[in-house]
């Protein structure tokens, strides 16, 4: 047997035209289209996503991660009065925060920043009185900071003054319907900075009629980071840092998974943050290193699961998902788990037929 190909980051390039990046969603979240993808066969179809019913059938389960998008961007002034910007990343114990900032050079231990009212909700920044500020305490590597509020608390300011965290490829400033729309309709937990985009097409009345063919699902939490928009900049993908992510697997939920996989049915992984889940899960139990059909084990914690080609998926039999960027650990997960070349070739036909592209674009059915 030959041994498999080894994979440069350069491999998962390919040409997006920028005309392509949604920069809005589309009216009606099931009308976005949707590319089918056979990995057995390599034959694509195009259809809508409120198609998705015929290509489930009873006994299937869809995993859903259920976290929500939290308004972590803020925005505020420094000591000089010049601009400043606070991404919120996730709490500490201590009640402090982890965060990204801009101007990073400018904000060093101990600089303060004035929060001010997001521009969605003012057509300028007018000054708060100074009593609502974020303090730099600690300066991290990867471009981090720990941040401490004072005159607020945080859950307060973000409801008081955070936006929506669009991804960088959004070239606008967020809008009140991004509220409601760079979320998806069963989103329960707070903490993402960033939407699992697979799941932004299922209203509520598509989620009904899954279940009303015989189709269950299944809720997983996985707090997506900034990390997911992060490129990746080394010519080996195996020496990437993956940054961790937050995750959840009730009991309830994992003997869900493992009953549906017993009985034969399909695990339908809304999202690669779902299956990166399933894939922890199923790693973390001790029965998958033995068993033809690994079980998945419920946990909690930390997982920085990096998915490139090659990788044999214990869990996840089809994925939903949207279209990534380019060199990114997104499409190296989808490529471990539809094919390289099959990959490539669907993404080049994407593009062929313009289909909208990243988190408000288009989606993907990997059957």
């Amino acid at each position: 047997m030959p041994s498999p190909r080894h994979y440069t980051t350069a491999d998962f390039d390919y040409d997006c035209p920028r005309e392509l990046i949604a920069q809005y969603p589309i009216p009606d979240r099931a009308d976005s289209r949707l590319l089918v993808l056979d990995r057995r066969t390599g034959a694509i179809a195009h259809r809508r996503f409120r198609q998705l019913p015929a290509l489930l059938t009873p006994g299937d389960l869809v995993v859903l991660n259920v976290s929500r998008v939290i308004r972590a961007r803020l925005v505020g002034r420094r000591e000089n009065g010049r601009p400043a910007e606070i991404l919120l990343v996730h709490p500490q114990p201590d009640g402090t925060w982890i965060a990204m900032v801009h101007p990073g050079g400018k904000l060093k231990v101990g600089r303060t920043v004035v929060l001010a009212v997001p521009p969605e909700t003012s057509t300028v920044h007018p000054p708060t009185g100074g009593d609502e500020t974020v303090e730099i305490v600690e300066v991290l590597g990867g471009g981090l900071r720990r941040v401490r509020f004072r005159g607020v608390t945080a859950e307060r300011a973000m409801e008081q003054f955070g936006s929506v965290p669009l991804p960088p490829y959004i070239e606008r400033v967020p809008e009140p319907a991004d509220r409601d729309r760079y979320q998806t309709v069963y989103a329960k937990v707070d903490g993402s900075v960033a939407a699992p985009t697979a799941g932004l097409h299922f209203t509520p009345e598509l989620l009904a009629a899954i279940q009303e063919q015989g189709v269950r699902t299944a809720d997983v939490t996985l707090h997506v980071g900034p990390g997911t928009f992060k490129p990746v900049d080394v010519v080996d993908p195996s020496n990437h840092a993956m940054h961790a992510e937050w995750y959840e697997l009730t009991p309830t939920m994992a003997d869900r998974i493992n009953a549906a996989r017993a009985a034969g049915g399909r695990v339908w992984a809304v999202g690669t943050t779902a299956a990166r889940v399933l894939e922890t899960a199923a790693r973390d139990s001790t029965s998958s290193q033995t068993e033809q059909r690994a079980i998945v084990a419920p946990g909690s914690g930390w997982t920085d699961l990096f998915i490139y080609p090659p990788y044999r998926f214990r869990v996840v039999d089809a994925l939903l998902t949207n279209f990534h960027l380019p060199r990114s650990t997104l499409l190296m997960l989808v490529s471990a788990f539809a094919g390289y070349d099959a990959t490539m070739t669907a993404y080049a036909e994407a593009v062929r037929e313009r289909y909208r592209l990243y988190s408000y674009g288009d989606a993907m059915a990997i059957v």
